[in-house]
């Protein structure tokens, strides 16, 4: 369901452009400013992978789509460079396919990803501004629990390191006011202790973070 409405929500991108610069044609367009400092508010969609390895027992590692409210903050050093950290936290379901005790519930984890992204804005002027970027992530994983099956009783998902690859639109709906449409792809392959080290594995979740909000600028 995840994935529809993130295809929903790149479709509905598209035919907002064309709609922004009719309902504003008539105001001028502020655009984008060294030192502008913008809030953001939206919808995310968590999309991970299903990769990596399990020890002992073998299988794949799979983790649940899901979805959040996120904040975002964005401060422009130039009009065309700005950093961005966003700050959302999602519930994932956790199971092993294909192992040797067929499919494994390791329960659910919610992980925290604050993503900082350097951005580059080829056109602050325009009312429609499209941007791209790349950055660093740090994944907090926490509230291991959930039903699992036996013989698992313990499931630690590490925290770590990541890194994103990022792109978007900003449409500026008022001078201070805009809607913005932005997908993010982390690269993050935590490792996974079962039971206290008795099984290890690495899960590739490389999720994609698919999102839409409205911004304000200061």
């Amino acid at each position: 369901m995840l994935r529809s409405l993130s295809a929903a929500a790149a479709f509905s991108c598209l035919a907002a452009l064309p709609l922004a610069n009719t309902a504003t044609a008539q105001e001028p367009v502020r655009g984008k400013l060294a030192g502008d400092l913008v809030l953001g508010i939206g919808v995310i969609g968590v999309l991970p992978d299903s990769g990596g390895r399990v020890d002992a027992i073998g299988g794949k590692p799979h983790a649940s789509d899901s979805a959040s409210p996120q904040l975002d903050l964005t401060w422009f050093a130039t009009p065309n460079l700005s950093l961005n950290l966003i700050a959302a936290t999602t519930r994932h379901d956790v199971h092993v396919n294909g192992s040797a005790l067929g499919e494994v519930d390791l329960g659910r984890v919610w992980a925290l990803p604050p993503t900082l992204t350097l951005q580059f804005h080829p056109f602050p002027q325009a009312r429609v501004s499209p941007y791209v970027g790349a950055g660093i992530n740090y994944t907090f994983f926490y509230s291991e629990g959930g039903r699992r099956t036996p013989p698992v009783e313990k499931v630690d998902v590490k925290n770590g390191w990541g890194w994103a690859l990022n792109a978007g639109v900003d449409i500026e709906v008022a001078p201070r006011w805009a809607v913005n449409f932005d997908v993010k792809k982390l690269f993050l392959r935590p490792d996974v202790s079962v039971n206290s080290g008795a099984i290890g594995a690495r899960a590739d979740l490389d999720p994609w973070i698919v999102g839409a909000g409205v911004r304000y600028r200061f």
